[in-house]
């Protein structure tokens, strides 16, 4: 008897166990599928095609930023319209004032000058000239000290004043690259990019050929394609900066007497 009884308890024993890790295989599955559900909400969940990616971010803060300049502008100049209307200023002061504010950026500004434009190499560009290597994928786009090496040979130059794509510089603009798109003053742009400056048109180019940063650049516009012009205007005008002039990250240093 107890033979038979052990050997018709075992196997009951060892499938009792096997049922169990059966119905939770099944309600952990059940689990994932209602997670799953859950999570996608009717959409393919192997896909980011819903997501926001961030360069749409970028694209979509960087359009704020130019709707948030377009009424700082309008702003200011209501601002400056009545402080001009009645200030008890003399003659002099306004002039002296006129001239603070083209100095800064923040008046338009016209008169003769250049446009200056950069522009990628084409993407399947080759070597063309003789004993240059072939590009690598640097060499064929646009660096953030390219843009720099033009705006500083302008001011050298004697611009009286700088637009880069459609902003005006000022004093505390930084002209950053980030990969292969500039971001100015918190907006983003593409290549090409152009460089306008009102001032003597002779200086400004016999800046821009003396500059050793632009030299260099020029040798891979002979070696690869980069994009490299130069336009001459007789009329130019540069609107007036419309962003904040606030420092967040400077203060001014107090003197002393």
């Amino acid at each position: 008897m107890s033979n038979s009884d052990d050997s018709s308890a075992g196997p009951r024993r060892r499938a009792r166990p096997v049922r169990l890790l059966t119905a939770a295989v099944f309600a952990l599955a059940g689990l994932l599928f209602v997670t799953s559900f859950n999570t996608s909400k009717g959409t393919n969940i192997r896909t980011d095609a819903s997501l926001l990616k961030l360069s749409d971010l970028i694209e979509e803060r960087s359009q704020d930023n130019a709707e948030l300049e377009e009424s700082t502008g309008a702003a200011r100049r209501r601002v400056d319209a009545l402080a001009d209307r009645d200030d008890g200023s003399t003659k002099a002061q306004d002039a002296k004032l006129a001239a603070l504010r083209a100095a800064s950026g923040t008046e338009e500004l016209s008169g003769k000058g250049l446009t200056v434009t950069l522009n990628d190499a084409p993407p399947n560009a080759t070597a063309r000239i003789p004993n240059v290597p072939e590009p690598q994928p640097n060499d064929l786009v646009i660096h953030q000290q390219d843009l720099q090496a033009v705006v500083n040979a302008l001011w050298q130059g004697g611009a009286e004043g700088i637009q880069v794509m459609d902003q005006r510089l000022i004093s505390t603009s930084a002209v950053r690259c980030v990969g292969n798109t500039l971001i100015l003053q918190g907006r983003v742009y593409s290549p090409p990019y152009k460089i306008s400056a009102v001032g003597d048109p002779a200086a400004l180019k016999k800046a821009l050929a003396a500059s050793p940063a632009l030299q260099n650049y020029q040798a891979y516009v002979n070696a690869y394609g980069l994009g490299w012009k130069v336009d001459e205007h007789k009329a130019l005008t540069l609107p007036a900066y419309s962003g904040t002039v606030d420092l967040h990250y400077a203060k001014p240093v107090a003197t002393t007497p």
